[in-house]
């Protein structure tokens, strides 16, 4: 029972892993000329907003947004933490809206008040959507903590990254969107 007992607990930090690994990565959304990148789907489910009043996509139509998953306990998402808040202070004028969909992993992590203790001890003061029920995070299809999508100003899913690290990409392409209105019609690049 013990080796047994073993096994599974590799077993399972192994699948914590790849689900929290820095490397877990994807390509940015590359539309076709004959297909469009994919629209974002809106918020659902969400049990609470920190720092704002509830949003919708359709009221940010204009606005680049910076969907992030994360949950305070994973440390791949608190290393992500200060580049989003980075961006977040940075580009906020310009029309960036950073909206940090809180999906937890663990029972304690779905405490309102745990979560609003750690967007205070983080420093966080965009928008925050609880989503206890994974409504949203199941919306997206997502299955990693971080993973970052951006939606370009027609609602259109441009971008997504899952994990650490691409962030001089990830800025480049919040830059390009802001600057020229959308990449969503653009024919695809070579990865």
């Amino acid at each position: 029972m013990k080796k047994l007992s073993s096994l599974a607990t590799m077993l399972a930090a192994c699948v914590f892993a790849a689900a929290c690994s820095p490397n877990v990565q994807a390509d940015p959304v590359q539309p076709t000329q004959t297909r469009p990148a994919p629209m974002a789907p809106d918020f659902k489910g969400i049990d609470n907003w920190i720092n704002s009043s509830p949003k919708n996509l359709q009221d940010l139509r204009g606005k680049v947004v910076l969907v992030e998953f994360w949950t305070y306990s994973c440390i791949n998402c608190v290393r992500v933490m200060p580049h989003v808040k980075q961006w977040h202070a940075k580009y906020k004028d310009q029309g960036l809206v950073v909206i940090g969909v809180h999906t937890p992993e663990y029972g304690y992590e779905k405490k309102l008040s745990n979560l609003r203790a750690a967007v205070q001890r983080l420093g966080i003061t965009y928008p925050v959507a609880q989503d206890n029920g994974y409504e949203t995070w199941n919306a997206y299809g997502n299955r990693y903590w971080p993973a970052m999508y951006l939606i370009d100003q027609q609602g259109r899913i441009v971008y997504q990254h899952f994990g650490e690290g691409q962030y001089e990409e990830t800025e480049a392409m919040i830059r390009t969107l802001l600057s020229s209105g959308s990449v969503s019609q653009r024919p695809a690049t070579s990865r």
